[in-house]
């Protein structure tokens, strides 16, 4: 590794660093230390697939065409159809094939087009993947990942643009992963390949193509991050600013225009949803004295809901204001560009309510 690194660095031709067996996008991020969030996915994948025989991929398109997404970019070359199986449009069929080949041993990555086409298979995953090993007595594991984009992309209107992770997060025996940046695609997917419970991986299709510094501890074969801990993203002292995926860099828009202001945000990245990171969240809380949660989902029963709870159980004497949230509309997501911006929270709105919270 450290041979390409300095092959990288020293301007070796990409042609140099493929034969010396590293793909063009980690020798692009070895040498700009930049990596996009599709090139952390697909490395993690990639990785996965070579460290552990047990790990395969299957889905819509994940093989010929190589992802709707281009996330199993180059798998299918390399591991072969066994292994990057393409599927008929049939959620509720390869899901089930999926969570029986993790009762049986394998280590299946099950990749959705979009989770709102997960609702076809919301049965094999809560009935069978979520619940078998404690109906099972801990006797069945089923370590599968579900993967694909969730939540709102752009002009893909109300059936492609639900944001599952409260949804999910309700549910006892899944884990729930939502990444906001390289470091945490790359971190989490393969700790959530290597784990023995089911995993709902929630991806942002905004984010696929953004790219994200990494250092080269990052780009390691071995690096993977902890599931069930966050990322305080940025310090700050006057209010916490609590958000997942996307919204964790609508939140370090927001902070950057308070700090303007002259108000310091703390931001967090929850990026593991469930198990939630109580700890950190409650501690910043008693740092600031002030939360505000932000999602892109629905307000009822929201994934802010939770967030506010957990600061009123924990910490509700350290608060000098109350908890506020930022959330989607309650609405299905419109088609029309005017009407959708005005469905989905913005940084703005961030800093309008968090100015107000501190008497600005």
């Amino acid at each position: 590794m450290q041979a390409l690194l300095r092959l990288s660095r020293q301007g070796g031709s990409l042609r140099q660093i493929q034969s010396s067996g590293l793909s063009v996008a980690f020798a692009r991020a070895y040498a700009s230390h930049e990596l996009t969030v599709r090139d952390a996915l697909n490395s993690a994948l990639d990785e996965e697939l070579a460290r552990d025989d047990s790990v395969f991929v299957l889905g819509e398109e994940v093989g010929e065409y190589q992802g709707a997404y281009k996330i199993t970019r180059g798998l299918l070359q390399k591991y072969g159809a066994e292994r990057i199986r393409d599927t008929p449009i049939t959620e509720a069929g390869f899901t089930g094939i999926a969570t029986g080949a993790a009762m049986a041993g394998l280590r299946p990555v099950c990749e959705f087009m979009t989770f709102n086409f997960a609702m076809q298979a919301i049965d094999q995953i809560i009935n069978s993947a979520a619940k078998t090993l404690y109906m099972s007595a801990g006797t069945i594991p089923v370590p599968i990942v579900f993967r694909g984009p969730n939540g709102a992309a752009a002009g893909v209107a109300a059936q492609h643009s639900q944001c599952y992770g409260a949804w999910y997060s309700h549910v006892p025996g899944l884990k729930v992963i939502a990444p906001y940046d390289a470091e945490d695609a790359r971190g989490l997917l393969k700790a959530s390949i290597r784990d023995p419970d089911p995993v709902v991986f929630l991806e942002n299709e905004i984010l696929y193509g953004q790219a994200f510094p990494v250092d080269d501890k990052v780009l390691d074969k071995d690096f993977v991050l902890p599931i069930g801990k966050c990322k305080i993203q940025k310090e700050g002292t006057d209010i916490t600013l609590v958000g997942f995926g996307r919204c964790v860099g609508h939140n370090l828009k927001a902070a950057a225009e308070l700090e303007k202001a002259g108000i310091s945000a703390e931001v967090i990245n929850v990026r593991s949803l469930k198990p939630l990171d109580r700890d950190t969240i409650v501690n910043s809380v008693k740092k600031t004295h002030r939360v505000l949660a932000l999602e892109e989902g629905w307000p009822q029963c929201g994934f802010c809901a939770e967030i506010i709870a957990v600061v009123n159980e924990e910490c509700f004497d350290d608060l000098d204001a109350p908890p506020e949230r930022v959330t989607g509309a309650e609405v299905p997501m419109p088609y029309a560009a005017n009407l959708e911006a005005a469905a989905l929270p913005t940084p703005a709105d961030v800093v309008k309510v968090a100015k107000r919270m501190l008497g600005k």
